[in-house]
């Protein structure tokens, strides 16, 4: 006889109140949980903005500044949302601060090859980037860290049907832009 198998359980806002009250309290476990449950989807909103190696550090980033500001956090069911709003706010000041610096472009080496597999993905990142804000932090979720509609919903408090609109819409907007790079 088959048996279904039930998928994963998806926290949302009421039931990481808890965990995120005992992180508060100190509890190392807790806090590690928090990292486990948020890590990439606050990734995938970096990436939107930030190349793969800055988001990776700027992710570390993230959860310092969590664990020193949790305390101040006033709901503590409204944690994915707080988070996602310190990533935004984190990619946004680097990219400011990068802006007013003088560009200065790097050497390049005319008989390296070509990097093949990475560039590939730095175009895919660049393509993904074009999107509305909306549209380009699920899609990242989803295509980039591999989460489903009910993670990306828990991660981030939006309802799951405004996921899915998202999602739908992202990829409407994505198709067009990846056949004109030559993708079919």
């Amino acid at each position: 006889m088959l048996s279904v198998m039930e998928p994963p359980r998806v926290e949302v806002g009421d039931e990481i109140a808890p965990v995120v009250e005992a992180a508060r309290g100190g509890d190392a476990g807790a806090f590690a949980e928090l990292y486990r449950r948020f890590s990439r989807s606050v990734h995938a909103v970096l990436l939107g903005r930030l190349d793969p190696e800055e988001a990776r550090e700027a992710a570390q980033e993230i959860f310092l500044t969590v664990h020193r500001k949790l305390g101040e956090l006033q709901d503590a069911a409204a944690f994915g949302p707080w988070v996602h709003a310190i990533a935004r706010n984190l990619a946004v000041s680097r990219l400011r601060k990068r802006r007013s610096r003088p560009v200065e472009e790097p050497l390049r080496d005319v008989a390296a090859p070509a990097r093949g597999d990475n560039e590939l993905r730095e175009r895919v990142l660049e393509v993904l980037r074009s999107l509305p804000e909306a549209y380009r932090e699920t899609l990242m979720m989803r295509l980039v860290e591999g989460l489903t509609g009910p993670e990306i919903a828990a991660a981030t408090g939006l309802a799951p049907a405004s996921v899915r609109v998202n999602l739908h819409r992202g990829m409407e907007l994505l198709r067009p832009l990846l056949q004109k790079e030559g993708w079919r």
